[in-house]
């Protein structure tokens, strides 16, 4: 009877994971249980299956880093454009649980990627770079990266231009006459927050106009984020801003909701712009200006350069993606 990873793994007392590292010579398991597991490989000889990361695989891992949120229309459209394009080549997806309750064996995604034998990754950006994540960027696995900066020589990564998106909103609210604008912000540790923070104080100075610094909140690109980050801002003292750039839809969303229950109106008040476009967007009231992020093509591009990677190409490690400002009536027309 072929004896498999699951039963070398209960034998060992130890993860089907660390007997998947141990049959793939990774160096991060400790001597005495690498001794044992490959004692247990003898004595019932089991017989791994080759290396197989090459074009014959036919499985592609989807890992959504700490953070990422699964349900996030942008992910949603990105992943669902991945998968028509890559499954054109006959591959299949395999997400991995990463629920932050489950144990910390759960985040061992190299280990997890080995035992899977996938062809390569697909990883969606979140908080952070965890070290397990890390550890398989490093790897000899293909991984692509949207919107998380992968570094490995089997690595690459693609996102939005961020800090461009910040100049084309300034810009905007510039021409419209605008000059005091509030920033709500994602987290400044993930790094599509901390780049269209950049590129919105960037595109301020260009300008010549100053950042109130009580007039920027931060938010998790949730809705409810935006709204409890515009209440914030609204009951400081002072004037209040003429302008607001969210610097994501849902965000933005929840913060009209937080200038109506004020009181005040959008765009007559304060205009507001979003990003990412979401459909959600141009059915709100008032219908939403936002930058649009093209979805289908960052899917389409992360298909072909994870393919490149896998048939051994060097390929690009890097591609940046232009935007588009989609003018909506929440930002007005003065």
């Amino acid at each position: 009877m072929k004896v498999t990873i699951q039963q070398l793994a209960e034998l060992t007392g130890v993860s089907p994971a660390t007997v998947s590292k141990v049959i793939h010579n990774y160096p991060d398991v400790g001597e005495e249980t690498k001794e044992k597991i490959m004692q247990a490989i003898k004595e019932t000889g089991y017989a791994p299956k080759q290396n197989s990361y090459n074009k014959k695989a036919k499985t592609i891992g989807v890992i959504y880093a700490v953070g990422a949120d699964i349900k996030h229309p942008f992910f949603i459209d990105v992943i669902d454009s991945f998968a028509k394009e890559i499954g054109e080549d006959g591959y299949n997806l395999l997400f991995f649980s990463s629920k932050e309750e489950t144990e910390e064996a759960t985040y061992d995604y190299l280990a997890r990627c080995l035992e899977a034998d996938v062809a390569g990754c697909i990883i969606i950006g979140g908080d952070e770079i965890q070290h397990y994540v890390k550890e398989l960027d490093q790897s000899n696995i293909p991984c692509i990266g949207v919107d998380i900066e992968l570094t490995g020589d089997s690595s690459g990564y693609l996102m939005s231009d961020n800090k461009n998106i910040g100049k084309k909103v300034v810009e905007h609210f510039y021409l419209l006459g605008h000059r005091e604008i509030a920033f709500i912000g994602g987290l400044s540790s993930m790094t599509v927050g901390l780049l269209r923070k950049q590129g919105f104080y960037q595109a301020m100075a260009e300008f010549g106009l100053d950042v109130q610094e009580n007039w920027v909140e931060y938010g998790d690109f949730k809705e409810s984020s935006g709204y409890e980050a515009m209440k914030r801002l609204l009951q400081k003292p002072g004037p209040l801003p003429s302008a607001l750039f969210a610097a994501g839809d849902l965000m933005a969303i929840g913060a009209i909701q937080a200038i109506k229950e004020h009181g005040l109106s959008v765009p007559e008040d304060i205009a507001v712009i979003g990003c990412d476009d979401i459909d959600l967007s141009r059915y709100v009231t008032p219908a939403l200006t936002t930058i649009h992020q093209n979805t289908q093509k960052i899917g389409k591009l992360a298909a072909h350069m994870l393919e490149d990677f896998i048939n051994g190409s060097t390929g690009s490690s890097s591609v940046m993606v232009d935007s588009d400002l989609v003018i909506r009536s929440s930002c007005g027309n003065k």
